[in-house]
């Protein structure tokens, strides 16, 4: 048993599956702290022991299955993911029996959760896998002609299509990190800088013409969020400042090495189990704990571009850049909410955020990058026994 393990973590890139077990210990050490000293019960610590375990057996497990077969077996798991995701853009609160369908999680009119008894599941989450899977794999088909109207039209529905379905769910923070994973993968894949910039610059005047023309398009309370981080002292926005001030306060008063774990000595912060964990651990841990959260997650992003750049196909470039892009923009967003510098959207902070779904399909990814790096190093190996 331990030489099989011996050999597999020889082969693979075990740097980055201890990279990603080193942040979840984090997290649930974090999670116990808070069940302690606010909520009163380790559930949240005791779920994400649990997903984290499960999800570090799922990314061993996928680490030896072919990426390529994985891709090309998009109808199964789109259809899957999908045929989850479609119910919850008309059923909303919809009860059957122990589920409930399009439950609203965080009163906000997000309706992208299933709630199962006591659990409650994202489908987004599986969905984010299936998109990054089906369109690394569109992307490896024109390679060379990605650049063509045709070919960009159709990579651009590729994109738009899924985002604006995640959209009309109410989760448009998932929306926003599914955008900004289709822009990564896109640019990655041979977009002109051209191109690119042109769109860019239309979509900024576009965007802000169609606010301007139908202010309506965004939610009272996505509008005050925005509004929230331009002018955070307006006591007309209190209750929606709340939250972000408080998580700034905490970062700010963290010092060096903070005021200890498990200890009832740290500022309050709503919700700090998920969105503003960050704040939380910066609070208690100081900057020297922060830090080293960013490193870990900087280590993680650093070897899943590693991977991209090993590959020995587009496709599996592909597929690390979209997972790259996910980790990298959930975090950015993650950390700009916690810092007042950007509205509160409900982006997790990936692997510390409470949440056993979120943190089972990141494990996931893992198992798609590990599988990418250990079919990179077999073809290394035919190519020497061969030479």
């Amino acid at each position: 048993m331990f030489a099989l393990l011996r050999r597999y973590l020889r082969r693979v890139d075990a740097l980055y599956l201890a990279l990603c077990a080193a942040c979840s210990a984090v997290s649930v050490v974090v999670l116990v702290s808070i069940g302690q000293t606010q909520l009163g019960s380790n559930n949240k610590a005791s779920v994400q022991l649990i997903a984290s375990f499960l999800g570090i057996m799922l990314a061993v497990i996928f680490s030896t299955v072919d990426y390529r077969a994985l891709a090309r077996a998009w109808p199964l798991h789109a259809t899957v993911a999908w045929g989850l995701v479609l119910p919850t853009l008309f059923l909303h609160n919809f009860r059957a029996g122990v589920v409930t369908i399009g439950y609203d999680a965080g009163g906000t009119s997000n309706y992208s959760w299933y709630r199962v008894g006591g659990m409650t599941f994202q489908p987004a989450e599986l969905a984010k896998i299936s998109f990054i899977l089906t369109l690394a794999l569109h992307l490896s088909r024109v390679r060379g002609r990605v650049n063509q109207p045709k070919n960009l039209l159709l990579l651009l529905l590729h994109i738009g299509v899924p985002t604006a379905l995640i959209h009309i769910q109410g989760d448009d923070g998932t929306a926003l990190v599914f955008l900004g994973i289709g822009v990564f993968m896109l640019y990655a894949g041979g977009l002109s800088n051209w191109v690119a910039g042109g769109a860019l610059a239309t979509g900024v005047v576009g965007g802000g013409a169609l606010l301007k023309l139908r202010p309506g398009i965004l939610k009272g309370y996505q509008f005050k969020r925005i509004l929230a981080v331009i002018t955070p002292d307006d006591p007309n926005l209190a209750d929606i400042t709340y939250q972000q001030n408080k998580g700034a306060m905490a970062i700010g008063t963290g010092g060096l090495t903070g005021t200890g774990l498990f200890t009832p000595e740290h500022i309050f912060v709503p919700n700090a189990w998920n969105d503003f964990i960050f704040a939380y651990l910066a609070n208690v841990l100081g900057f020297v704990g922060a830090a080293a959260v960013l490193a870990l997650l900087l280590g993680v992003c650093l070897r899943t571009l590693t991977a991209a750049l090993q590959s020995r196909d587009a496709l599996g470039r592909n597929i690390c850049v979209g997972i790259f892009a996910a980790l990298f923009l959930q975090t950015v967003i993650n950390l700009g909410m916690n810092l007042q510098v950007l509205p509160v959207i409900g982006v997790t902070l990936p692997f510390f955020s409470a949440g056993g779904s979120s943190v089972v399909m990141m494990y996931f990814c893992v198992g798609l990058v590990l599988s990418v790096g250990l079919q990179a190093r077999r073809s290394r190996v035919d190519a020497v026994a061969i030479l």
